[in-house]
């Protein structure tokens, strides 16, 4: 996470906060400026993003914990800098706020096209690797997915689920052990922050 500082981490804390008080968040999203609030279809298509990134497994994935809905609120609240204008592309244009500024939203909507929620699950997961592809080998157009499944990740491990269950938790170490076992059913820690860059 590159470009965060002390006020965007409390703001994104904050969200994270309002959002795991609200089942669904379908309160928070009412709050938002109407410009910004999401149709049924929009939060449909996000929650089934967010299960793409990270699906159930022997936890919940990202859909059902409401990730989806988080990333609609940080993006009309401008986490991640979603709210500055973005690189000069002609693809973007149809995409603008009123400020100049992209919506994120509108514009995966749009990359996905409109025959996206009725693909099956197979062909939908194809389309978004390809797009993750894309957008990872520095594809100007496909940068704004960049953003958006940063969000989805901070959705999902702020969230009870993915910081208590799919992580483990252990406030303070026991001990110090160098050589520690890893294997396919070991999980990260989310008290370990030391990885973690807020700029």
């Amino acid at each position: 996470m590159t470009g965060w500082s002390r006020r965007s981490f409390l703001g994104a804390a904050a969200l994270v906060a309002v959002q795991a008080a609200v089942p669904g968040g379908a309160e928070v999203l009412k709050q938002l400026d109407p410009k910004d609030a999401p149709s049924p279809r929009r939060r449909k298509l996000m929650r089934l993003v967010a299960d793409h990134v990270i699906p159930a497994t022997d936890t919940p994935g990202a859909g059902a914990v409401g990730a989806g809905d988080f990333v609609l609120v940080a993006l009309a609240h401008g986490l991640e800098g979603t709210r500055r204008p973005p690189a000069a592309d002609p693809s973007f244009v149809s995409f603008l706020r009123a400020d100049g500024s992209l919506d994120h939203a509108a514009w995966l909507e749009g990359k996905l096209g409109p025959k996206w929620l009725a693909l099956p699950a197979p062909r939908r997961h194809e389309q978004l690797t390809a797009l993750d592809a894309s957008a990872f080998k520095g594809d100007p157009a496909a940068a704004p997915w960049r953003a958006i499944k940063g969000l989805i990740l901070t959705g999902y491990y702020t969230s009870e689920i993915g910081g208590s269950k799919e992580l483990k938790y252990e406030l303070v170490p026991g001990r110090f052990d160098p050589k520690v076992p890893v294997t396919p059913e070991t999980r990260a820690y989310s008290s370990d922050w030391t990885a973690v860059d807020f700029g």
